[in-house]
Order: structure tokens, then C-alpha cells, then sequence
């Protein structure tokens, strides 16, 4: 996936730094990120979900709103509603590049803000919110001990995630003022609530809340025991799978007719863990698997080896094979599975001299079939396009992207 860098002026007039995770592939959809409370556009959370989110066509623009990582302005004079305000010169951005969103995300306090900014973003279909407050002023608490200091001082400096961050009065007055229970229960979009139940910084019951005060279409999914940042990778992972999974059903994602030369579109291979072998393997927009090793070869076993999908397409080109023979033969098979095996490990082979693979197919038929049938049947298991490919070779052209 690409990634561009960009700036766009906020309420303040500041350069709000950003990033513009796009598709390799077609351009199908367009999504807008919120952070967390005083987080940045980088933490890895926003990372892995807008790579995933980009490897099915969906880009992703994730900025820092201001004051915060590389953009301009005074952190301390910003409030809720100017994050609010953030978000929709973001979207408003996007929309002048031709890229107004469809899909908004929005990780604790930034759900909150998407909820809320909902409404002004005519172009967006669908929102989600991750470990969302339903009551912005929940972050208070984050530095309880010091509000009655910051209304009285005007400022305060408080450590937050082990680093300072000044609070301004008018932060601290205007997110505990805030109330999103009109902003949800009008939302008129698709929302998926996402939240992890042990989440210590925001409870469940707030994600209860805004599920409750929505209207359909509504969805609620939960992230098991990730913390409330979501910093382990495979939970990120997860989300990530869930919304792009979700969203697919709200957004028009149909890509465009696939290039000349390769009538099943293009299969593209992304690398999800460079310290690892795990792989996003992506067929279009609708279908998703994990390649993998196993942990003995330093993966993490979360997909199929490289020839185990090999193997997998082995079996399924035979099932279909024999299953379409039968069905125009109107034959009485009642079910057909096929084991494969294979002789070797992919990373045994890695770099090895070469050999001959040898593939071992076991058909299972059942129903009422006579000897001729599964006989007939057993030689038309040979005529599958995959097997054909892989008895008579195939030539593989590589190039070099620029």
C-alpha cells in the first residue's frame, strides 16, 4: 500500500499534519480515522487498521488534531468541539481531492468526536467507534486531581500516557458540558460499536449506552480482553478484520472489471508482520485469508503455509471438478470431499535444490453411485484446471514494481 503524506488548515488555521494510507489496487472507498485522546495519528492501533482497511481498497486518512504530534497550534486551547471541527476540515479536505469519506472511525475520545461530527459529513455511509465514551467527559478522570487547578489557573500540566500534556480550562469545561445522546439517537447511518468488556480507561457500560441510543442499522461486537489502547497487534488485527468485514455491507464496494489478462482480478500479498512470516492475502474487496508458517519456523500459525494453500487449491478445483460432472450428469453424489497432502515443507525447500513435488489426493464420493460412475468420476478428478497446471508446469513472469 502507498502512503502519502499531507497537510490540510484546521479550525485554527494550523497545518494539521496527516497520512493518506492509500489501495495498490482500485480505489473503492474512502475512511476517516479519529485517535485517541491526546494520541497521535501513529500509535499502532491507527496503523494496522488503516493498513488492513487499504489492502481492500479502502483508503484511510488518520491526522493529528492540533497541537498534538506534527501539527500546528497550542494543544491547551483546543476543546472538544474543536476536535469536532478538525474532523470535518478533514473530511471537507478529502472531498476537494476527490476522496470524500464514506466510512468514519473513532478510537475513545476520537469516537466520540466522529459521533459527533457525524452529522456535518453528508458523504459518510457508516461509522464505528472503538473503546468510545458515550459521556466525552469520561477523560476527565484521566486527570481528576488537577481540574480544580486548570479552572483556576486557566492551564495545567498533567502526565498522561508518561508524558506531559498541558489541559486548558476550556477543554476541561466544554467536554464535561458535552452530550451525545441527541448526536447518536440521529445519526442515520450504519454504526458499529466496538469495545473490549475489561477495558479499564472506558467501561463497557458506555458502549451500552451509545448501542442503546441508536437506531438501526446498529451493530455491537466485542474485542474480548484487549486494553483499552488496542496495542497488541492481533487485536488491532481483529478490529480490523471485523470493520472491514462489516463495513462492506454499507459501502459500495464493488471493484472495477479486472485488467486484461487476468479474468479473476488480481490476488495481492501483503506482508501484515515484518518481524514474522504472516501474510494479508486479498482477492478483491470481499474475500481475505491469512498466509502463514508454522510456529516451529518462526510464524505464528494464524493462516495456511504457502503450500498448504496450494494444496487447498488442489482439493477445490477437484471437489468442483467432480461435483459439475455429476450435477450435468444428474448422478446421485450426495457429497464429495478430497484430502490432500504434500511431500514437502515450504520452508524446508526455501533455497533447496530442486525436486519433484508429489502431491497425494484421497476422493471421498458418498451416495448411491456404481462402480462405473466412480470410476468415471476418479478420471475427471484429472481434468481440473489446478491440477492440470500443476502436472504440466506453469511459467511464472516477475518484474520489479517502480
Amino acid at each position: 500500500m502507498g502512503m502519502e503524506k499531507l497537510t490540510f488548515t484546521g479550525h485554527s488555521g494550523q497545518d494539521l499534519a496527516a497520512r493518506l494510507d492509500m489501495p495498490d489496487g482500485p480505489h473503492l472507498a474512502t475512511a476517516l480515522f479519529a485517535h485517541c485522546f491526546t494520541c497521535s495519528k501513529d500509535i499502532p492501533a491507527a496503523r494496522r487498521i488503516a493498513s488492513r482497511l487499504a489492502s481492500m481498497g479502502i483508503a484511510v486518512l488518520r491526522f493529528d488534531f492540533t497541537g498534538l504530534g506534527h501539527s500546528g497550534g497550542e494543544f491547551e486551547n483546543t476543546t472538544f468541539a474543536s476536535n469536532v471541527s478538525d474532523l470535518v476540515l478533514a473530511s471537507q479536505h478529502l472531498a476537494e481531492l476527490g476522496k470524500a469519506p464514506t466510512l468514519l472511525i473513532g478510537h475513545s475520545l476520537g469516537g466520540a468526536a466522529i459521533l459527533r461530527a457525524a452529522e456535518q459529513i453528508p458523504s459518510a455511509k457508516a461509522v464505528v467507534t472503538i473503546g468510545a465514551p458515550f459521556d466525552p467527559g469520561h477523560v476527565v478522570h484521566n486527570f481528576q486531581d488537577h481540574v480544580e487547578k486548570i479552572k483556576r489557573d486557566g492551564v495545567g500540566e498533567v502526565m498522561l500516557g508518561g508524558r506531559p500534556v498541558r489541559i486548558g480550562r476550556d477543554f476541561v469545561e466544554n467536554v464535561s458540558a458535552e452530550n451525545l445522546e441527541t448526536a447518536v439517537g440521529s445519526l442515520k447511518k450504519a454504526l458499529l460499536v466496538l469495545h473490549a468488556p475489561k477495558d479499564t480507561t472506558v467501561g463497557i457500560e458506555n458502549a451500552t449506552q451509545i448501542f442503546l441510543h441508536a437506531k438501526h442499522p446498529k451493530s455491537f461486537v466485542t474485542l474480548d480482553d484487549a486494553d483499552h489502547l488496542v496495542t497488541r497487534p492481533e487485536d488491532a488485527e481483529y478490529a480490523a478484520e471485523v470493520i472491514s468485514a462489516w463495513a462492506g455491507k454499507y459501502l459500495d464496494l464493488r471493484p472495477p472489471a479486472p485488467p486484461i489478462g487476468a479474468p479473476e482480478g488480481i490476488v495481492r500479498v501483503a506482508e501484515a508482520d515484518p518481524n514474522g512470516f504472516l501474510q494479508d492475502v486479498n482477492a478483491g474487496p470481499a474475500h481475505h485469508i491469512y498466509a502463514d508458517e508454522p510456529l516451529a519456523y518462526g510464524g505464528t500459525n494464524k493462516g495456511m503455509t504457502p503450500y498448504g494453500l496450494l494444496a487447498a487449491g488442489l482439493g477445490a478445483c477437484t471437489s468442483m471438478t467432480i461435483r459439475m460432472y455429476a450435477r450435468r450428469k444428474k448422478w446421485p453424489l450426495r457429497r464429495v470431499w478430497v484430502d490432500v497432502t504434500h511431500n514437502a515443507m515450504h520452508a524446508q525447500d526455501a533455497g533447496g535444490p530442486s525436486k519433484i513435488d508429489q502431491f497425494n489426493r484421497e476422493i471421498h464420493l458418498e451416495g448411491d453411485l456404481d462402480e462405473t460412475q466412480r470410476a468415471r468420476l476418479l478420471e475427471i478428478a484429472d481434468k481440473c484446471p489446478v491440477h492440470k497446471t500443476l502436472e504440466t508446469g506453469a511459467q511464472i513472469k516477475t518484474t520489479l514494481a517502480n
